[in-house]
């Protein structure tokens, strides 16, 4: 194997690895909000467990990357590559974090009723798993447009948190009983933004990667 084909076997390794990356961060989201929706603490448990998982994931792409760096030498946009997926896969284990942060709100509502039917929350928690997705599609197709869409769709999870936290004050107004509760589901509303941005973030790896230089999406 010559040394070019070497290099792209390992880059194909963390392009698949990054998608494993991504799809267990989708279904982290898709768990935690399950278990929220229904207070259902044996499913938010099994997260927790689970998120030793993605940090693995993380150490075999970083492993990988400073493997084909020490060995294959490789410079500017080969190098970028490699600096974008250490970089993305960072933003995904954090990404990962906040599902578990998700879940442990879970578990402190245990025995407890929501205090409102969750609409704008899923609603968050949908676009944002779109974004996880198209994030890594991105990278992987050098789609420069698909970045950019991330500031986009990052302004509607924006907007949507910030109504969230204002029908949430009103609930505590209403009623002091409420306010433990709501509190809880405004810190969900935080780690949800939070996870956007980490979205985002990826976003501007990919146009790093593409162009050199990184933009500021999170502006």
């Amino acid at each position: 194997m010559t040394k070019r084909k070497e290099f792209d076997h390992g880059l194909e390794q963390l392009h698949n690895l990054l998608v494993e990356m991504g799809n267990f961060v989708e279904h982290a989201l898709v768990e935690a909000m399950a278990a929220l929706k229904d207070v259902d603490v044996n499913k938010a448990r099994i997260i927790i467990e689970e998120d030793p998982k993605l940090n693995g994931m993380e150490e075999k792409i970083m492993e990988l990357g400073a493997r084909l760096i020490a060995t294959q030498q490789p410079v500017a946009k080969d190098l970028r590559r490699i600096l974008s997926a250490f970089r993305i896969a960072s933003d995904l284990e954090r990404m990962g974090d906040q599902s578990v942060d998700i879940a442990k709100v879970v578990l402190r509502l245990e025995g407890q009723s929501l205090i409102k039917p969750l609409i704008d929350l899923p609603r968050m928690a949908e676009i944002i798993q779109t974004m996880t997705y198209e994030s890594i599609q991105s990278f992987i197709h050098e789609n420069v447009d698909l970045a950019y869409k991330m500031a986009k769709d990052d302004d509607q999870v924006d907007a949507l948190y910030g109504q969230i936290t204002r029908e949430l004050m009103m609930l505590m107004m209403e009623n002091p009983r409420n306010i433990a509760q709501a509190q809880l589901l405004s810190f969900v509303g935080r780690y949800l933004e939070r996870f956007g941005d980490h979205a985002t973030n990826i976003g501007e790896s990919v146009v790093y990667l593409v162009t050199g230089s990184r933009p500021d999406l999170n502006a």
